[in-house]
C-alpha cells in the first residue's frame, strides 16, 4: 500500500496528475504476523544436530544468544569484540539496519561461536558465511534433520532471541535495547506469543495463609 501511494505522489509530482491523491488516502495500518521462533527445546534438538557448514553453525547459535541480524554478524570484525575489566565481552556495533551505534554485552557461550581469536584484528569473525539467500538450502537441510516442522530462515533466529528471553523473564524494554530497536512497539510484538510468560505472571503472587471467607450465619 505505501509503495502505491509513494508512486501516485511521484506521479503528482511530475505533473502526471493534477491532483495529489495520495494525500487523501489514509495509510491501512498493518497487522502483527506471527514471527516464526525456535522454543529452548527446539534450540537443544538442533545444537546436537550436526550442520554441513560449520560457519553457518556458529553464526546461527550466535544470532540466537545475540539477536544479531544475518548482515551485522557477516559484517562483525575481531575489533568489534572486547573484554571489559571484569572478564565480559561485549561487542561494540552500528546495526546497519538502524544505524544504531552501542555496546552489546554478549555471552561466554557467545563469544565461543565466534572461534579462535586471529592476531589481526580486521578479520572478518564468521569468515565465508554467505548471504542469506545462499544458506538457505543448507539451513533448510539442518533444520529439517533435528526433527523441526517449523519454516525457519536465518532472521528467524533473531526472533528466537526475544522470545527467549521473555520466556526466560527478561523484560522488555532491556530486550528493547539490546536489539537496537527505537521503538517498544516494534518489540511488542512478539508479547502475544509467549504465553507462557503471561501463565508464570499470573501465578507469581501467591498468600500462603490466604483462606477463602467462611459466610457469616
Amino acid at each position: 500500500m505505501e509503495y502505491v501511494k509513494a508512486g501516485v505522489k511521484q506521479a503528482f509530482i511530475d505533473e502526471y496528475l493534477t491532483v495529489d491523491v495520495s494525500a487523501k488516502v489514509k495509510g491501512i495500518p498493518s497487522e502483527d504476523k506471527l514471527r516464526a521462533s525456535l522454543t529452548l527445546d527446539e534450540v537443544k534438538r538442533l545444537a546436537d544436530t550436526p550442520c554441513e557448514s560449520d560457519v553457518l553453525r556458529r553464526a546461527s547459535f550466535f544470532s540466537i544468544l545475540t539477536g544479531l541480524r544475518h548482515i551485522d554478524i557477516k559484517n562483525l570484525k575481531w575489533k568489534q569484540i572486547s573484554q571489559t575489566s571484569n572478564g565480559s565481552w561485549r561487542i561494540d556495533i552500528s546495526q546497519i539496519k538502524t544505524k544504531v551505534g552501542a555496546y552489546l554485552p554478549i555471552s561466554d557461550q557467545a563469544y565461543a561461536m565466534c572461534g579462535t581469536r586471529p592476531e589481526d584484528e580486521e578479520l572478518l569473525v564468521f569468515a565465508g558465511l554467505q548471504n542469506a539467500a545462499w544458506i538457505s538450502k543448507p539451513l533448510k537441510k539442518w533444520i529439517e534433520a533435528a526433527g523441526i516442522k517449523k519454516h525457519i530462515t536465518f532472521h528467524c533466529f533473531r526472533h528466537s532471541y526475544v522470545t527467549l528471553q521473555l520466556e526466560l523473564g527478561s523484560d522488555i524494554y532491556t530486550i528493547k535495547s539490546m536489539l537496537g530497536y527505537t521503538n517498544l512497539k516494534t518489540t511488542q510484538i512478539y508479547s502475544h506469543i509467549v504465553d507462557s510468560a503471561k501463565e508464570k505472571a499470573a501465578n507469581t503472587i501467591h498468600i500462603d495463609n490466604l483462606q477463602s471467607q467462611q459466610p457469616i450465619i
